[in-house]
């Protein structure tokens, strides 16, 4: 075939390095504009998985890359006049310019042809070509030529940074944050040759200008960052090689994906590869391993397929169909790396204490976890730990050992929890007339003896016309209410748990089937009608509710505070206000379900209205030393819907109303949303509320393990987790998880306590099994 790679960058080089070694009766030539050692940038940082495959793609070049690289373990923190280091995080670096030189070198000795000082400007210049490699970066002529075609989503992100070298040895990948009268500054620093290290400085583009940063040039930009960070440099100098760039060289990140990867021109097929396909932010430096990527998965799928004309479409599918998938995994973790940067300074760097600094940004991409620290560097984790248990007030066991995270307790208001699980509120649909029976005494009083620090029954349902189905549960009347007492009292009389209880109206959401005959279907018979902040149908033939009177909002927060008042009489810990999942107060809050022109619509302020009138009801009539807790959706996932931001804005006026925490869930205001699920996806909504707004929060959302929790809160990215589907699969989850990660202290039920030594034995021999 007639190969022609349009730039000289990593992808293009390493893919016609690999294609000519697997077949050297290829035609390839590399096209690059720049003479052989131009680069720009200082240095790279590789991973350990990637140079695995280089390794078994072309021993050679690999042999040559590993021995130019810089092998580090240490990450260092500067931060508020202390500097902390951590081990065991195996990072190798390279130059950039040395890199290319020997992917050249390598094409040069295989047989592929290089050209340089060629500034193409489109594809049509290689209509022999039968494969064309798109490799110009991100700002590619080619792919920009067919923008009709690839579609891509470019996304500039609002941080500023300027990519920096100095003469300066650092023996560990560094992070250094400063802090000047406008805002915060943080340096990512790290050495790539024998006398070079990488050193990047990033602020927010209002800290940026309020420095007059936009009106310097490039030396007197170069001296201010020279200024700021004058400790760390300890008296050597910042270097520039982007001459050729105007004004101050600061630069906003781009975040590149496109629909589309490749598309044939008539002649030739063009294919994406590296920057012009995708990028990721340098936080987590996945730029080169990303095209290294690339070019090995193009280069096995011809080895699948066929090196021949015949099989590019098929090729070329199958790449594009593998990649994404990486792709985006890798996008998801730089974009959690990214955003973390571009808010440490309004969310964590006033805050959090040098300690806690540390661990959140060492877990900022969610890949690293709290078991894989460990790993990393044993005695650093064990001293966090040490340092977060003694600030939540934990005792060290018989042994000294000390509680992880999730094990320490947590205190609001009056109430202590003894760890910070929390069984979720889920739906059962197993009452009658509202009344709870002895399922649920059952399903509750299991996950409270199962080691969970606080339980929930599911949304408790203010009247008849407020519940969701005819087997939710109720608090209007005096049956409901026996039924409830029962429950708290087996919860507090024969476990350590506290329990809590979410009130609730369904709203439009009301009168519809079970779960399990028909999801959000309405009720074909035995129904009632529905209420919410507009006449807006859930469902296109779903019952369409009227749009609320004052007189119904005057009955509804009475409602509220009657059954805050049982609550209160029966003796529940806490109260949770469900104003989250599309229901009677969400449909208030949200834009899409609040088309309302009077003072209940429109601004913020309006939409929270009723919302806060229900909270200061309820606030007035519930204790003073028991909390209460607001679930709100913080994304609505829809366009024109809540974003976290709006969330934040809902958050402050709860806190400043009373609430003690924010119940951080997201979805179900509109059938029509798109989420985007994940581990933890709901975490950084937590995240920002708690960190921003400075109230206590509950993460939930795809918690399945103590090492999610554990990460979470050591985190400071919540104070509790929730845990729903985990719980209904096994009520003892807390329990088992404590005994997986080798926590002795979290205690079993008297009654159960012969079975705990033989469930850990059970966990040792299938740790150890097939092992010699």
């Amino acid at each position: 075939m007639r190969i022609v790679c349009i730039g000289g960058g990593p992808a293009g080089l390493y893919f016609a390095l690999l294609m000519k070694r697997q077949h050297p009766e290829h035609h390839i030539t590399v096209v690059e504009r720049n003479r052989p050692f131009d680069t720009f940038g200082w240095g790279v940082v590789f991973s350990d998985a990637t140079m695995q495959s280089m390794r078994r793609w072309d021993p050679e070049t690999a042999g040559t890359i590993e021995d130019a690289f810089n092998h580090w373990d240490d990450i260092e923190l500067v931060f508020k006049g202390r500097k902390i280091r951590t081990t065991g995080h195996g990072f190798v670096g390279i130059g950039r310019k040395k890199m290319l030189n020997i992917l050249q070198e390598r094409c040069l000795e295989l047989g592929v042809e290089l050209l340089f000082e060629r500034d193409v400007q489109g594809d049509e210049e290689f209509a022999d070509a039968d494969l064309i490699i798109s490799s110009d970066g991100v700002n590619s002529r080619i792919r920009n030529k067919y923008t009709e075609v690839f579609k891509p989503d470019m996304v500039v992100r609002p941080n500023r940074y300027i990519w920096l070298g100095t003469d300066k040895r650092f023996d560990a990948f560094t992070f250094d944050f400063q802090r000047t009268e406008h805002g915060w500054f943080q340096a990512h620093i790290y050495r790539f040759d024998d006398n070079t290290s990488t050193f990047i400085v990033e602020t927010t583009d209002e800290v940026f200008k309020a420095h007059g940063i936009d009106q310097m040039d490039q030396d007197q930009s170069i001296a201010f960052c020279e200024k700021l960070f004058a400790e760390t440099l300890d008296g050597h100098s910042l270097m520039t090689n982007a001459r050729h760039m105007r004004g101050s060289a600061w630069l906003n990140f781009g975040r590149l994906i496109c629909e589309k990867w490749s598309h044939f021109n008539g002649n030739s097929h063009v294919v994406l590869m590296g920057d012009s396909a995708h990028t990721a932010h340098f936080a987590i430096g996945s730029g080169t391993k990303l095209a290294i990527d690339d070019a090995i998965e193009l280069t096995r799928q011809f080895d699948i397929f066929g090196h021949d004309k015949a099989s590019i479409p098929a090729v070329l599918a199958a790449y594009e169909e593998v990649r994404r998938v990486d792709v985006a995994r890798i996008q998801n973790a730089a974009r959690n790396a990214m955003e973390w940067f571009e808010v440490v300074g309004t969310r964590y760097a006033d805050t959090l204490e040098p300690e806690q600094f540390m661990y959140s940004m060492l877990t900022r991409s969610q890949r690293i976890s709290h078991e894989n620290l460990r790993l990393r560097d044993k005695d650093w984790l064990e001293g966090f730990e040490r340092w977060f248990a003694e600030r939540a007030g934990a005792e060290p066991t018989a042994n000294g050992a000390v509680p992880p995270p999730m094990f320490t307790p947590f205190k609001l208001r009056g109430m202590t929890l003894r760890n910070r699980i929390v069984v979720s509120p889920m739906a059962m649909y197993s009452a009658t007339d509202g009344v709870p029976n002895d399922f649920h005494l059952v399903h509750l009083g299991a996950r409270a003896m199962g080691g969970a620090a606080l339980v929930f029954p599911e949304m408790t349902c203010v009247s008849a016309d407020g519940r969701i189905t005819p087997g939710c549960l109720g608090l209007w009347n005096d049956e409901q209410q026996q039924g409830f007492k029962r429950i708290v009292d087996f919860v507090h009389h024969q476990t350590p748990a506290k329990i809590g209880i979410q009130i609730g109206h369904a709203g439009r959401k009301g009168a519809t089937k079970l779960a399990w005959e028909g999801i959000d279907q309405p009720l074909s018979e035995g129904g009632w009608p529905l209420m919410s902040a507009s006449a807006l149908p859930y469902l296109a033939h779903s019952q369409t509710p009227r749009e609320m009177t004052r007189a119904d909002m005057d009955r509804i927060v009475a409602d509220f505070v009657q059954a805050a008042k049982r609550a209160r009489d029966l003796g529940f810990d806490i109260l949770e206000l469900h104003a989250a999942h599309g229901y009677l107060l969400s449909s208030f809050l949200s834009p899409l379900t609040n088309r309302r022109t009077d003072e209940y619509g429109g601004s913020h302020e309006n939409r929270a209205r009723f919302p806060l009138e229900v909270f200061h009801a309820i606030r007035k009539v519930w204790p003073e030393d028991k909390p209460i807790s607001v679930r709100l959706s913080t994304h609505d996932w829809h366009e024109g819907g809540n974003t976290p931001e709006d969330a934040a804005i809902f958050a402050r006026m709860f806190k400043e109303a009373g609430a003690d925490m924010i119940d951080c869930s997201s979805g179900q205001v509109v059938k029509e949303e798109k989420p985007v699920y994940g581990r933890l996806f709901q975490t950084p909504f937590s995240d920002k509320i708690r960190n921003e707004i400075q109230v206590p929060t509950i993460a939930v959302g795809a918690i399945s393990e103590a090492d999610h929790a554990n990460s979470i809160i050591a985190a400071g990215r919540a104070d509790l987790c929730a845990v729903a589907r985990p719980h209904l699969a096994d009520p003892s989850f807390v329990m088992h998880e404590a005994a997986k990660i080798g926590y002795d202290a979290q205690p079993w039920p008297k009654q159960y306590h012969s079975a705990r030594g033989q469930y850990v034995n059970n966990l040792a021999r299938a740790a150890t099994a097939g092992k010699p």
